[in-house]
């Protein structure tokens, strides 16, 4: 029985513990693949007009797992901390597609993730749902969803350790742990902290691979993923209160903890068109980067982002960085 998981939002994340759990199930997993223009096209045609960027790339990406499989994955996801939640999209996510894509009738699997403090989504209880669906016993969900959990953690210790999303899933792909990852090279003459949801900075299409265009340019790459939750939370202890989105706080904790580390020149912001929650992380970087005196800007990426735009924001930013640095360091000198 083949299982598609959407190449897509929170896929960045958490695809090496569903594809493990999955397959220990005896599924076989169907990556969806990046997004490509067709796929966006498709999830913007099905989708409604005024919903953002990464849910119409995310539509078109069940679209696409439908044609190649029997089932395609769309957990519900509430929330993973207490008293924070997701976006109102992820809640609803699963209606959203029940409502937009007729063939996906049916064929929907669709966990409640629902934690107070589970950031590994790992309790078998949340899956428990595919015993009614396909007949597996609780045990066989707690034996597949543990190997899974260890698979995720030393996902996670890849990130901390200095992999972006992107580099940490291909070494996941190619079985690379960390008892075999080298010291992660920092060869560049800058330092840019690169921060927004995994969807927007690793869709290689809707980012336009903003991470790989700076590392073309010669800069070091810090993201938020990088950082460990604890730290980006203490981060976040000076404010009255944290913001009502999760992965909201995980950014702005990850720029709070970059804006004071020596080693970072600069800071980008990768957000969606349209993404209100992201209105209020940007702003409040932007004011943070001020009060540290750190160079700061914001790429805003939709489904008509043009490259040549990104292309030369990005550079100009880097030049600017450059400048500046030589500047300080003609001062010294």
């Amino acid at each position: 029985m083949k299982i598609a998981i959407p190449h897509s939002l929170l896929y960045y994340y958490y695809f090496p513990l569903w594809d493990t759990f999955f397959k220990e199930l005896g599924f076989e997993v169907v990556d969806t693949g990046p997004t490509t223009k067709g796929i966006l096209d498709k999830g913007s045609k099905a989708a409604v007009a005024d919903i953002c960027a990464p849910i119409k790339i995310f539509t078109g990406h069940v679209i696409e797992g439908l044609n190649v499989a029997d089932y395609v994955f769309v957990p519900r996801f509430a929330r993973i901390k207490k008293p924070e939640y997701f976006c109102p999209k992820f809640m609803g996510l699963p209606d959203i597609i029940e409502g937009t894509v007729e063939e996906s009738k049916g064929r929907v699997i669709s966990p409640i993730i629902n934690e107070k403090n589970n950031e590994n989504i790992s309790s078998p209880k949340i899956y428990e749902m595919l015993t009614e669906m396909f007949g597996f016993s609780h045990r066989e969900i707690r034996l597949a969803m543990r190997k899974a959990e260890e698979v995720f953690k030393r996902f996670k210790n890849l990130m901390n350790k200095g992999l972006s999303c992107d580099k940490a899933l291909d070494s996941y792909r190619r079985g690379i742990w960390e008892e075999n990852l080298k010291k992660v090279k920092k060869d560049g003459d800058i330092t840019i902290a690169v921060l927004g949801y995994v969807y927007d900075v690793y869709d290689s299409f809707i980012s336009m691979d903003v991470i790989k265009k700076l590392e073309a340019l010669g800069v070091n790459i810090k993201t938020f993923e990088m950082v460990p939750q604890e730290v980006a939370y203490n981060n976040l202890k000076h404010y009255r209160k944290r913001l009502f989105w999760t992965f909201s706080n995980r950014v702005l904790g990850a720029g709070l903890h970059y804006l004071k580390d020596p080693e970072v020149d600069g800071v980008i912001h990768v957000t969606a068109f349209g993404c209100g929650p992201d209105a209020i992380v940007g702003r409040f970087l932007q004011y943070e980067s001020d009060v540290a005196g750190k160079p700061f800007t914001t790429l805003r990426v939709d489904e008509h982002t043009g490259e040549g735009h990104m292309i030369t924001r990005i550079e100009a930013f880097v030049d600017m960085l450059r400048r500046k640095k030589w500047a300080k360091l003609s001062e010294v000198l």
